[in-house]
């Protein structure tokens, strides 16, 4: 399981030596790292908990206590949590493949049949797994899935938009990527959380 370690700010330093930005987002940069002492690389979301509302800081914690939950060999593992005055940093597990949506991008002639059902596979193994923890991603596009060559794996990641549902209860947040919501989102409806993870999973 992830600690959460306190300290103050540039104790990450201290840890891991940051390298270049591999993304960017609202609230958080996420960067190359190398443990100090092990050498292992890693990614690092590094969140400014000073631009952060009362919405964005319950998605915050929502993220580290589902992240914390699901250990799945095709999720994005959470190393551990660093929390300083300002900063939070999650320690995760780095692809060494970059995400889908970039090797989408790679094959104009689209992907080879047996290759393309056995990520699919992946991911849904992922999800099946999360919505038996009764947690639902709700950010599933090919941007959030990333690839582990060395692995032969691509692992699902990104769960600032997750949340824990009761089975038989519906969510109301309205939340994710435009382009990849399912229509009871779109429409401002209740939804059934697994019902709408599988709905984005088999839209694109």
């Amino acid at each position: 399981m992830a600690g959460i370690k306190r300290g103050y700010d540039g104790k990450i330093a201290g840890l891991y030596d940051l390298d270049k930005t591999l993304g960017r987002g609202h609230f958080a940069v996420v960067k190359l790292a190398r443990h100090v002492f092990t050498g292992e690389k890693v990614a690092v979301k590094v969140i400014d908990k000073t631009k952060l509302d009362t919405v964005a800081t319950g998605h915050l914690f929502q993220e580290v206590r589902c992240m914390k939950l699901v250990q799945h060999p095709n999720i994005v593992r959470l190393y551990e949590v660093i929390d300083t005055q300002t900063k939070l940093y999650l320690i995760l597990e780095l692809g060494d493949g970059g995400d889908m949506f970039d090797y989408i991008m790679k094959h104009e002639e689209g992907l080879n049949e047996e290759l393309a059902k056995k990520y699919f596979a992946q991911i849904v193994h992922a999800i099946s797994y999360c919505h038996r923890l009764h947690v639902v991603h709700r950010d599933l596009k090919p941007e959030n899935v990333v690839f582990f060559e060395k692995q032969g794996l691509v692992k699902l990641t990104d769960f600032g938009f997750s949340n824990k549902f009761q089975p038989g209860k519906k969510l109301t947040t309205s939340c994710g990527s435009l382009a990849y919501s399912a229509p009871e989102i779109l429409l401002g409806d209740e939804y059934d959380a697994p019902a709408v993870g599988k709905c984005v999973c088999n839209s694109g």
